[in-house]
């Protein structure tokens, strides 16, 4: 690849649902009212499951042990506005969301377990989710997530 050159950032996303078929969404805590899935970069040499595993325990506490793989689904890709480039490099992510099943209590959620990146947290019905609540760039990659794995179209 030449100097000038950008690709795309490798992102997992965790989709946690719980017994009762709600899932988790957190408030980011730089950019309010905007809500997500936890997730992040692959860092090198990682796989996704380990990313997977490294992002969910980073970003709100909750260990491996507490929630299982059920579905995987990759190949979801956005560009950052702008032109913006992260880290100098990327120009956008290519997401791999994995659905799971979340087998912790609600007061294992830890917001500050590590670098606090959400001011917020709900469990909320799928069918309830809001496009809304996404930036505008991201909105088409939620829109296919939410029908892929839900069966739903988002407004």
């Amino acid at each position: 690849m030449s100097p000038m050159a950008s690709s795309y950032r490798s992102n997992v996303a965790a989709i946690l649902q719980r017994e009762d078929g709600r899932i988790f969404v957190a408030e980011r805590i730089d950019y309010r009212g905007s809500w997500q899935f936890p997730q992040g970069g692959v860092d090198k040499g990682e796989d996704l499951i380990a990313a997977l595993y490294r992002e969910v325990e980073e970003e709100i506490g909750v260990s491996r042990d507490r929630y299982e793989i059920v579905a995987c689904r990759t190949g979801y890709r956005y560009k950052f506005p702008g032109g913006h480039l992260k880290k100098g490099l990327f120009c956008g992510q290519e997401q791999t969301y994995f659905l799971c099943r979340y087998l912790g209590a609600a007061d294992e959620i830890d917001l500050a377990h590590h670098t606090r990146e959400f001011s917020d947290y709900k469990w909320i019905k799928p069918e309830k989710f809001k496009l809304k609540w996404v930036p505008k760039f991201k909105r088409r990659v939620f829109y296919s997530v939410m029908r892929d794995f839900f069966n739903l179209r988002p407004k």
